[in-house]
C-alpha cells in the first residue's frame, strides 16, 4: 500500500445507452452487470481498496450520494463528495484533487471511473502502482489499454519513446480521437497505439498546477471549494464544464508533460447492450442466449443475444438472433445488439415526449 497514494472514483453519467437497465435516478455504476453479486462501484472499491485503504473519495451527483455510501459503508462519510450538478469530468476530479492537496500538497491521485470492468485487479494494481512511481517524477501519467481488436468507440494514445527507469512506461506522442475502422486498424497493427480509458494519475498539485495554465479559473474554483466547502453552490454553476483529456491531457501531452503505462489486465467500458452480452458470454456460455438475472424467468428456443428480466414475469424468446430484451417492469426494450448504440435515443425521445420520468 503506497501511504501517499489517494484513488478518486468519479460515479457520473447516467448510462443512456443501457436504458431501462441504467437510469438518470439509477446509472450503471449503481449496478450489478456482471452477475458478481457486486455493483460496477462496489467492484472498483474493491480493486482499489488494497492499493488505497479509505484514502478514497467518491464523487457523484447530489441525488446519488446516499445510494454510493449506502453501497459503500466502509468508506467514511465524508469521503463521497456530492457536486450540485454535472459539470464533466475535469471539475469532478479537479475538486477531488484539491480536497487531497489541502490534506497533503505531496500526494498522488488516481483517477478511475466507477463503472469499468477489470478482469484482471492484481495486474491492475501493479500498473497502477508503476504509474504512481512515474508520476512521483512531477509528470500526468495515464494508463493505456492494450487494444484486442481495431475499436472505433474508444479514443487512442500514440506512445513515444520508453522511460528507461521504469517497467513499462513510455512517454506520450499525443491522444487521438475516436478513429474509423481503417485507421482504428492501422493502429493496432502498429503496436504504437493504446486505448485511452480515461485512467489519470498524478501529484495532486501537478494535476491543479497543469489545469492553471490552461483553465485558470477552473482550477482556482475547485482550490477555493476545497478551501471553503459551504461556498460549493456559490462556485460550482460558474465552473467550466470539460473533460479533463481537453482541459489537461492533451495540451500536456503536446508539451511533453504526459507518460503511459500500458495494461493488459482486461478492461471493458459496458457502454451498451452488446459490450453486456460480450462481457456476460465471456464468463460463461458464450452460445444461446446470455441472462442477467434469474435465468429460470427466461425460456428461450432457437434464440441468440442478451435478456435482462427484472420485472418478474417469464420472458420467452423464440427464432430470434442477436435480440436484446431489457423488462424493468415500468419500460420494455425490445432491439438488437446491432442497434445498441442507439438505444439513447429512446431516452431523447422519452424526454421530448414529456416522460422524463421514465429517462
Amino acid at each position: 500500500m503506497d501511504e501517499d497514494l489517494w484513488a478518486v472514483v468519479p460515479a457520473g453519467g447516467a448510462g443512456t445507452r443501457l436504458w431501462p437497465l441504467s437510469r438518470a435516478h439509477a446509472p450503471k455504476f449503481l449496478h450489478d452487470l456482471g452477475g458478481t453479486g457486486r455493483t460496477l462501484l462496489q467492484a472498483t472499491y474493491d480493486r482499489l481498496e488494497p492499493l488505497v485503504g479509505d484514502r478514497l473519495l467518491v464523487v457523484t451527483g447530489a441525488v446519488h450520494q446516499d445510494a454510493v455510501r449506502g453501497q459503500l459503508p466502509e468508506l467514511p462519510a465524508e469521503h463521497v463528495v456530492a457536486e450540485p450538478s454535472p459539470r464533466d469530468s475535469m471539475a469532478a476530479i479537479g475538486l477531488a484533487a484539491a480536497l487531497v492537496e489541502r490534506r497533503d500538497p505531496d500526494a498522488v491521485i488516481g483517477s478511475f471511473a466507477a463503472d469499468h470492468v477489470i478482469a484482471d485487479p492484481d495486474a491492475f494494481r501493479a500498473c497502477v502502482t508503476e504509474a504512481a512511481a512515474v508520476a512521483r517524477t512531477g509528470v500526468l501519467v495515464t494508463i493505456g489499454i492494450d487494444p484486442d481488436r481495431p475499436s472505433t468507440g474508444f479514443g487512442y494514445i500514440r506512445l513515444a519513446e520508453r522511460l528507461g527507469d521504469f517497467p513499462t512506461a513510455h512517454a506520450v506522442a499525443s491522444f487521438v480521437e475516436k478513429p474509423d475502422l481503417d485507421r482504428a486498424t492501422a493502429y493496432v497493427a502498429s503496436g504504437e497505439y493504446r486505448w485511452n480509458a480515461g485512467m489519470f494519475v498524478a501529484r495532486a498539485s501537478v494535476l491543479l498546477d497543469l489545469l492553471a495554465e490552461e483553465q485558470p479559473d477552473l482550477a482556482a474554483g475547485v482550490r477555493a471549494i476545497a478551501a471553503e466547502p459551504d461556498r460549493i453552490d456559490e462556485i460550482w454553476p460558474g465552473l467550466t464544464k470539460i473533460a479533463i483529456d481537453h482541459a489537461v491531457a492533451e495540451p500536456a501531452a503536446a508539451a511533453g508533460r504526459v507518460a503511459v503505462v500500458p495494461g493488459s489486465f482486461g478492461w471493458e467500458d459496458i457502454g451498451d447492450f452488446e459490450a453486456l452480452r460480450d462481457l456476460l458470454a465471456a464468463a460463461g456460455d458464450a452460445k444461446g442466449l446470455q441472462v442477467l438475472g434469474d435465468a429460470a424467468d427466461v425460456v428461450a428456443v432457437d434464440a441468440s443475444g442478451l435478456v435482462v428480466p427484472m420485472s418478474g414475469r417469464t420472458v420467452a424468446v423464440l427464432g430470434l438472433d442477436d435480440v436484446v430484451v431489457v423488462d424493468t417492469g415500468d419500460a420494455l426494450l425490445v432491439t438488437t445488439t446491432e442497434r445498441a448504440q442507439d438505444v439513447k435515443a429512446v431516452v431523447e425521445a422519452l424526454k421530448a415526449n414529456g416522460r422524463a420520468d421514465l429517462a
